[in-house]
């Protein structure tokens, strides 16, 4: 998943960088709020966690943005100690969660998780398509009984398509989800990892999970099963 980050200090926005890409989400991170609008104009997020005191445009200001334009990604809005009580539950702020500074690692990473769990109506991170459970929390890859090793690239574009089973997904789409813009790979990255991805998941398997579609994408299905 990739998620845009707005904090206007230094140490502290690294610090939660770090932490974020530990829990093997995709970050972009950014210290005032226009340059995080244009984040967001270029890029749909899976999830933004914004500072109120930004410079630019302040946290409820970007958010209020976001919201005009019909966005509906979760948003988690950070807070000085102390000024809680001016965002939770205001109808102008429009988060989806809060977190009060200072906060530990620990209590960000759970109420991110939370929050997109919520927002995109997953109750467990537990997938099936077919033989293929994917267990997201604990990473772990099982297909016919047989558990498969993963890289941590090739799990996350693995996620990506379980969590969009029967979703026909471009190349780009899927680049966008997996690599920041500070990446600096091949362009054909994605067709790399999903021969990775084929040759660990599908081959000598009797029914092929991951589909291509000629001049749009790939798909993860058992055959049959697809919609547009």
């Amino acid at each position: 998943m990739r998620i845009l980050l707005v904090e206007d200090e230094p140490d502290l926005n690294g610090l939660l960088v770090r932490k974020l890409k530990l829990d093997h989400y995709t970050v972009d991170s950014c210290l005032n709020g226009l340059e995080g609008l244009e984040y967001l104009e270029k890029t749909d997020y899976d999830a933004i966690i914004l500072d109120t005191m930004i410079p630019g445009l302040s946290g409820p200001e970007l958010l209020k943005k976001i919201r005009s334009q019909g966005k509906s990604t979760p948003v988690l809005l950070m807070t000085a100690g102390g000024n809680m009580e001016n965002f939770v539950g205001s109808p102008e702020a429009g988060a989806d969660e809060y977190l009060q500074k200072p906060f530990s690692a620990y209590e960000l990473l759970t109420k991110v998780r939370g929050m997109v769990r919520r927002h995109y109506g997953d109750i467990s991170n537990i997938f099936e398509v077919g033989d293929l459970t994917v267990n997201c929390d604990a990473r772990r890859v099982i297909r016919n009984k047989q558990f498969i090793r993963l890289s941590s690239k090739e799990f996350s574009i693995l996620e990506y398509l379980i969590r969009n089973t029967g979703v026909v997904l471009s190349r780009d789409k899927i680049s966008q989800h997996i690599w920041n813009y500070d990446f600096e790979g091949e362009s054909n990255m994605v067709d790399v990892y999903i021969r990775y991805l084929r040759k660990k998941i599908d081959e000598g398997q009797p029914v092929k999970l991951i589909h291509t579609v000629r001049g749009v994408g790939y798909v993860l299905r058992v055959a049959g099963n697809a919609r547009r």
